[in-house]
This record gives C-alpha cells, structure tokens and sequence, in this order.
C-alpha cells in the first residue's frame, strides 16, 4: 500500500469530511474522491460555526481559494459581554471569525466539483468495512453519532460521557456585537445563553441549563417553537424582544466523545467521529478542518499508509488531548454555573474568561488591559503588587505570600530521622521566598513509613532533629512558615525507595501492613494489610497525637493531616478501598469516622493559634471511587471539626486510575469545594507559572497554591516569579546575602545592530 491513496471515500459531507477531500484532490488530482451524505447539500444542524486564526491560517496555505471565500464571509467582532444580575460586563481584544455553516458548505461543495470530487446527497455510505474492500483509503467523517465507529467499537474502543446540562442551538435575526453570555436565575434555577453573530444579520444563540432545571421549567415537554418561545421570553436583555427560530433543534446533553484508535485497517476517524469538545470553549467544526489538514499533510509526507495514519494520529492526539481537557474544565463550569453567582461582579466575570485555563490573566492583560487591572484592583492589591504576593490568614498565622511548597518525599532520612539534606532541602526553599514550606509526609511510626527512608516524628532524635530544621528557617529566613504534613502509609508501606521501584515491595526486611480493609495495594506484588480492629484504630489514633506533641515541640508552624494519595487515613474514605462492614465503613459518614477521630485528636494536641490543614484526593480517577461530590462533603466535615483549609489534591488511591493529566489539572477540584462551602482551599497538580497562580487566585479557584517540581527545578521560585513580575515589597523579601542577584544577570548579545535607514520599494519600480 502506498501512502498516496488513489480510490479515497468519505462517510459523511460534513467541513471535516468535505475539506479532507478538497485538500487530497488538489495533492493528487488523479485521485478518485467520493463523498457520501445521506443529507440533502443544505442540511445542517446549528447556524454560525467560529474557528480560529490558527486554523484560518492553515486553511489559507493549504488552499487559498477556500481561505479567500471564506474571508469574504467572516463576520469578526473583537468584544466578550457578560450580563449578570442587571450589569454588563465587557472583556475586548479576543478576535472571532464566524459564518453561516451553510455558506461553509456551499463553499466547500463548489471547491469539491471545481476539483472533481463526487459528491453523492440523499445517498446512505456503505458500510466503511465494504469500502475498504476497493477503496484505499476510507474518511469516517460521519459525526459524534458515526456508525462507522460504532461498527467497529471493539477496535476504536471508544468511550462516551454523556454530561449534566441540556442546551439546544437557535437563531435569532438580528447581529449581536459581542459574544455574549447571560446569565439568568430562575425559579426554576440557573440557566444561561451563549451568543454570538455569524451573519451581519443574526446571530446563534445556545440556551443551556442543568438537566433536573430544563425538567423542573417544563422544557422537556415542549416543541422547537415553543422552546423557542420560551427562551426568548427568558433572555429578553441580550435579545431585545427579538424572536427566537430553530433549525430541526431539539434539546440535547452533550457527549464527550474518546477513542482509544483513531483507525483501523485504510480506515481513519475525524472529527466529531474521532473526538468532541464542549461548544463553550469554540467550534468542533474548528477541530474537523484541523484533522483533515493534518490527515491530508501525513498522507503526502509518509511512505506508507500505515505510516501516515499513524503519524497523523501521533500528531492531532496531543493536541485533541489539550482542547477536549480545557472543554471538560469549560463544561464543567457552567454545570456548577450557580455555585459562583454570588462572586464580585468582575471576579465573577473574570472566573467565566478564565474557565478552561487556557485564557490566563496575563494572557487576558494583552487582550484587554484595563478589564484586567480592575480585576487585580478588586481583589485588593495594593498598586504595583501581584494576587499572588498578597498575604493570607489562617488562623494565628498571617503568609507573606499565596505560595507554598508543596510536600515532596525525599526518601533521605534514617530510620525516620531528617538530616542535613532536610536541611539543606527545605533551607533553600524557604530562603527561596515561598510563603509556605511544607516538609514531606512525616510518618507517625516505624510502621507507617513508605519507605525505610521515609521521615517520621516517633522518637525524641527525631524531634530534635526536626527542631534543627525549624530554627534555621525561622532564623535565616523570617517570615517562611514551615508547615509539617502528618501521615501513615497504611497497604502503601514497606515499599522501596521511588528511584529502586515505586510501590514495589522491599526485598528484605518488610514490615507488616495495616489499612481499613485487607486489600493489597496490587494484587500478588504488594503484601495483604491486617484489617485494623478496635486495639488497632486506637493505637493508630494514638500515635498521630504523639506526634502531633512532638511537631510542636519541634517548632513547626502549621500541621497538615495527610488523607490522600491512598495512604491509611485516604484508605478509610475512598469505598474502592474500605470494604468495612461496621462503623467505620458503608457510607460516606462511616468512612469519614476514623479520620475525623483522629482529625480530632490531632487537634487536641496542636496548639490553638496555630492552623491545621487536611489533604485529601478529591477523585480516585475510577470508577467507583470517591466522587467530587464526595469531596465537597468530606471538606465540609474536617472544616466542622476545625480545619483551617482543605489542601486538595487527586488519585494515587488505587494503581488503576485514569487521571485526566494536563496542566493545572487538578485545580477544578479546589475550585469545585470552594464555590460549594467557602472553606480556604490550597490548590496543587501541574502549576508551573505565576501567571497559573495569579489566575486561580483572582478567579476565586483558590487561597493558596502550591507547586512541587517548580520548586525542585528552582529552588528560588518564588523570588524569580516576583523578579520576573517587577515586584520588590513585602511578600518577597530577598534575604540579604542573595539581594545581589535579585535581577536577572545580562546575556549574551544575540542580536545586530538595528538598521539605521529602511527604504521600501521606489514608486512605480515593482521592485
């Protein structure tokens, strides 16, 4: 098989499909290119189709015949309105492009018969496996509903999550001048539009709510037109008195769909067949063109058509992977839409900008300078001072800064006891400006620890050389707090050093394991825990108090109880891993039991004016595990028993997960518990820049935010991030020794002089 296909078919005569076949013919205008669409030409759900500049300007190289036509179709507006409890809010600087879908078609029809592409209407595609048999090459373009993919579903293995909201698409005759969002709160709860323009007379328009709201207002009982009708009614600011019309529109929950292969034999996925992305965050007809640009581009590039098939999916997989993360952050903010009604009217509006963390406030200061200063005013900066280097309280405790330094295991101690690297680790990063230092997880007895060289807090040494620790960074580095984060390994115990073999057992000299219930952490590598009894919590109990003594007594300046990452206390409240059929077990109120008792004894203990924090994994990333709504709940029993904030972390609970890595992935979750309960949440996974922490603290997503490996590349972090941001006050003293460094050192010359003159060409001359 070569890699120039010469018999091509495409299932379905969506833009996907129908610029794939555009793009391929021009390649190789000796190819025979058929298109099937059991529609009519000018069938087509929706109104306005978006798309970007990046894709407009790969649409331009590739074809500029269809870039020109397009272009002189776009209707481009520059401003975002969010309407919300009577007030306008305006973000400009943002640059969309829309159209008519059926002008898109119609373009893209004419470009596929100028080029001698068939394409057969009204006509059902043969199944891809019979146009396999003679054609070299099968497009299945056909939809997020493709039959295609699911004919061959034990191959493309996909996975479809059907989400909380309805949304139906409409149209109204008249052009909006913004992309605008209301927001309105019903009796019936919260619903919202999205719109925007896509011909100098009208505009799409998407009403989306929560499904048991739509039930509730009697929408699903309701026709198109009467749907219609209602909406109007709903939305009369944005809308004027202007009616609403649909286009076969029905109400429908959105489908996020995932395939493992994107191709299967001369058989490929594009487009909403292959992946979706939540409308909020722009078009999948922006994806679909993008596929065929990079599909038609491997094609021509490789030797084979395996090869190309695969550098194809090798190439859009991240990329897909990137935009369907942010969709899910962006979906998944309007589903919990009503928990930030109540937000300042400019945070509020800043938190919806910023929904799918790709927009960020620096990147939004570019756009729109002034929307973002009032939003950093608002939040209370003093002038010329960054969100991130405003102080914070807990409790008796006042941070200089909204950084911390998330808890590392080093693995460096023996037998539980920290030594210079310790030191040396932590030293460095509290004299690197974080407001928070927080050690390892300090292990409450010898058989608690992860490893053998885990740090622990069970003997006097100890503590003492905990204390050595303590006194160097109040001393050399006043104004740190340091932070130590309590914890038992629990079916995670006895393992080897990370960098020997994470979770793997220890050759020799294992320890015996207890958890909630007796599962291995892996079944027939790790050993089977001793399901802990009445003797065995109260011991357990026990020992974190003692250790909570000896924290004191060591100076530390906050304690964390560490109830995440599958460790004994995380074992107690996730139900894949506490099978208990007595109190401490069944619901979430059993499985809160222990760790709440030991919460309490830990507090007891702990001084009064000195804050205390829990971690806890918000998912397990499986099935079956705890739940978000779980986690709302389990912060809001540790705030009842006085945490100070909820240090929201994910996962490590069971070897199986699926995390949904990227970055600032995990913020969602502290995001989630924060709107719901207003308990101060520490944010941590994957943020790596101040802009990141700048950008969750002003949308309300966080407190304070930690950061792990920034900080492991970086010691000094923190100071660069001031240094970097012009900030010299109070939340980012220099220690004196290091003030000489405090501005980047010069580079290298990299660059030539600047021409003095520039001429352009003489009139007349073409030259």
């Amino acid at each position: 098989m070569t890699g120039h296909p010469l018999r091509v078919a495409v299932i379905g005569g969506g833009p996907g499909g129908l610029y794939a076949a555009v793009l391929l013919k021009r390649l190789d205008p000796g190819r025979e290119i058929t298109v099937w669409e059991r529609g009519a030409p000018d069938s087509t759900f929706g109104f306005g189709v978006v798309l970007s500049d990046e894709t407009l300007g790969g649409i331009e190289h590739a074809d500029a015949d269809v870039y020109r036509a397009l272009s002189e179709e776009f209707v481009r507006w520059d401003d975002i309105d969010i309407l919300h409890r009577g007030r306008t809010l305006t973000s400009g600087g943002h640059g969309f492009a829309a159209l008519d879908r059926r002008r898109l078609l119609q373009i893209l029809h004419r470009r596929c018969a100028e080029l001698g592409v068939r394409l057969r209407f009204h006509t059902e595609a043969p199944p891809a496996a019979a146009l396999a048999a003679d054609h070299d090459l099968v497009i299945a373009a056909d939809g997020v509903h493709s039959t295609t993919r699911q004919a061959h579903a034990d191959h493309f293995r996909p996975r479809i999550t059907t989400h909380r909201c309805r949304y139906i698409w409409l149209a109204t005759d008249f052009a909006l001048d913004a992309f605008r969002f209301e927001i309105a709160e019903t009796e019936h709860g919260v619903m919202q539009l999205h719109g925007y323009p896509y011909r100098a007379d009208s505009s799409t328009v998407i009403v989306e709510m929560r499904e048991e709201v739509w039930r509730a207002a009697g929408l699903d009982t309701l026709d198109e037109q009467d749907s219609a009708d209602r909406c109007a009614k709903i939305f009369t600011e944005t809308l004027g008195g202007h009616p609403l019309r649909g286009n076969n529109s029905s109400w429908t929950a959105f489908r996020t769909v995932v395939n493992e292969r994107w191709s299967h034999g001369r058989t490929v996925l594009i487009g909403d067949a292959a992946h979706t992305a939540h409308f909020s965050i722009g078009s999948g007809t922006k994806l679909a063109v993008e596929d065929a640009l990079a599909l038609a581009a491997c094609i021509e590039e490789q030797p084979s058509l395996p090869e190309a098939l695969a550098a194809y999916e090798a190439e859009r997989r991240p990329v897909v992977a990137s935009t369907q993360r942010a969709a899910e952050a962006s979906l998944t903010w309007f589903e919990e839409l009503d928990t930030y009604l109540d937000q300042p009217p400019r945070q509020f509006a800043f938190n919806l900008l910023t929904r799918s963390r790709r927009v960020t406030h620096d990147n939004l200061r570019l756009r729109d300078a002034h929307f973002a200063d009032t939003v950093v005013r608002d939040f209370g900066c003093p002038p010329g001072t960054p969100p991130m280097f405003t102080p914070f309280r807990l409790r008796g405790m006042t941070l200089r800064n909204r950084v911390v330094v998330s808890p590392m295991d080093m693995y460096s101690a023996v037998d539980g006891v920290p030594g210079d690297f310790h030191l040396v680790h932590l030293g460095a990063r509290a004299l690197g400006g974080a407001g928070l230092v927080m050690t390892e997880m300090v292990c409450v007895s010898p058989e608690g620890r992860i490893t053998p060289g885990c740090a622990g807090l069970y003997t006097a040494e100890q503590t003492a050389a905990w204390r050595r620790v303590t006194d160097f960074v109040h001393g050399r580095a006043p104004g740190t707090a340091l932070g130590v984060q309590l914890g038992h390994s629990g079916r995670k115990g006895s393992t080897k050093l990370m960098w020997e073999g994470i979770d793997e057992p220890l050759d020799t000299g294992n320890w015996p394991l207890v958890a909630a219930s007796p599962l291995p952490y892996r079944a027939g590598v790790n050993q089977v825990p001793h399901e802990l009894d009445r003797a065995g919590l109260t011991l357990v109990r026990d020992q974190f108090a003692a250790a909570t003594r000896r924290a004191a007594e060591a100076g530390f300046d906050l304690l964390e109880l560490h109830c995440a990452h599958g460790y004994l206390l995380s074992g107690f409240l996730s139900p894949l891993t506490n099978l208990r059929t007595d109190a401490y077990g069944g619901s979430l109120a059993g499985r809160l039991r222990f760790p709440l008792e030991v919460f309490d004894a830990v507090r007891a203990q702990w001084p009064d004016d000195r804050p205390m924090t829990v971690r806890i994994s918000a998912t397990d990333w499986a099935e079956g595990g705890t739940t978000p709504e779980d986690a709302v709940e389990i912060a809001r029993a540790f705030a009842r028993h006085g945490a100070d904030a909820i240090d929201v972390s994910t996962g490590q609970v069971v070897p199986d997960e699926r995390p949904a890595y990227g970055r600032t992935y995990q913020t969602p979750f502290a995001d989630r518990i924060r709107a719901a309960t207003g308990i101060p949440v520490i944010a941590v996974g994957a943020i790596s820049s101040w802009d990141d922490v700048n950008s969750l603290l002003l949308a309300g997503r966080a407190d304070l935010c930690a950061l792990a490996r920034p900080h492991l590349y970086d010691p000094h972090w923190t100071l660069h991030a001031a240094a970097d941001q012009g900030y010299e006050g109070p939340g980012a003293p220099w220690p004196a020794p290091y003030r000489a460094g405090s501005r980047k050192p010069p580079t290298g010359r990299t660059d030539g002089p600047k021409p003095r003159l520039s001429l352009g060409p003489l009139p007349g001359s073409g030259r």
